[in-house]
């Protein structure tokens, strides 16, 4: 790439740092405003740290390999980029879906909502949605890292697992088999569930006030922005890296697959700044403090 990967290498740690910057502040208001440790808040500041920390298996071993003429990595240092990325990926198919659900029942049975979303309930969700990933990808470390490999080029960005298991030198059923129920019980499931909540959302919001049908639309669009846009971009990315055509693999599933985690992790948090008013108000009453204490600081003293 000659002097060019220094300029690409700049624009990449700009943007990595917008988007640790962003979401950062997105999980400090949240903290910070007592006002705002409800469950639809802090499902969202869950959402936030888990971009923080699937970015962080992806962007510095890619500022790193802008800089190197070789890109090379270990067995080791694969798998874990597997585990860091695929965990990312599917907690923010779990968290969306506790933010479905949290969605569900304060729309469609609010009498009911304190009673059900208890802090203890709260905590067992988060807990579901966090520990249950990390079991299904500790499988499928398990089962992909025991393969003889007969090759050692990946034809993508980062290491992802089907890149390594096509690599294998004796048939891979058994693994395909397990990807297929894990696929099924982390994306599939879960998305069903999601689609269910918010059909069912847009059924009372039809048979009730103008009013009330804006508010509850304003707090579900992110959340389907958000739905949307990662489940078009891996189904198509599992489609695609599982094609023959190497041109579709290296030009259309690189692309996708990166989106998740350049586009995903920026856009949420600007997603949900700017359309929950609660957040809005928030952040604009922390920067007229900010701006208060530096106008009463030096003239405090004058008079």
């Amino acid at each position: 790439m000659g002097n060019s990967k220094y300029m690409y290498f700049f624009l990449t740690l700009v943007w990595y740092i917008l988007m640790i910057l962003l979401n950062v502040i997105l999980v400090l208001v949240i903290f910070l405003e007592r006002s705002l440790h409800e469950p639809m808040y802090i499902f969202l500041c869950n959402l936030s740290v888990n971009s923080l920390y699937g970015t962080a298996g992806f962007f510095p071993r890619l500022l790193a390999d802008l800089l190197s003429d070789t890109h090379t990595i270990s067995r080791a240092g694969c798998f874990t980029q597997i585990f860091v990325i695929y965990s990312y990926g599917i907690w923010e198919f779990t968290i969306l879906t506790v933010m479905a659900y949290d969605r569900y029942v304060a729309i469609c049975i609010p009498l009911q909502y304190n009673s059900i979303m208890t802090p203890r309930q709260m905590i067992l969700l988060l807990a579901i949605a966090w520990l249950y990933p990390v079991f299904c990808e500790v499988l499928v470390i398990i089962f992909s890292s025991r393969l003889p490999l007969c090759g050692n080029q990946i034809n993508r960005v980062y290491c992802s697992n089907w890149s390594v298991v096509r690599l294998s030198c004796i048939p891979t059923t058994f693994n395909n088999i397990v990807g297929l129920f894990l696929a099924v019980t982390v994306v599939f499931l879960p998305l069903g569930f999601i689609l269910f909540s918010y059909m069912s959302i847009l059924i009372v919001c039809y048979k009730s006030s103008k009013e009330f049908r804006k508010k509850a639309l304003q707090t579900c669009l992110p959340h389907l922005i958000t739905l949307i846009n990662y489940s078009i971009v891996s189904f198509s990315d599992i489609a695609l890296s599982r094609s023959e055509s190497e041109d579709i693999v290296k030009v259309v599933s690189v692309i996708l697959s990166l989106e998740s985690l350049v586009i995903l992790p920026i856009l949420n948090p600007l997603i949900y700044g700017m359309n929950l008013p609660e957040i809005q108000k928030r952040i604009i009453n922390i920067r007229r403090k900010k701006i208060g204490m530096k106008t009463e600081g030096p003239d405090a003293t004058r008079h």
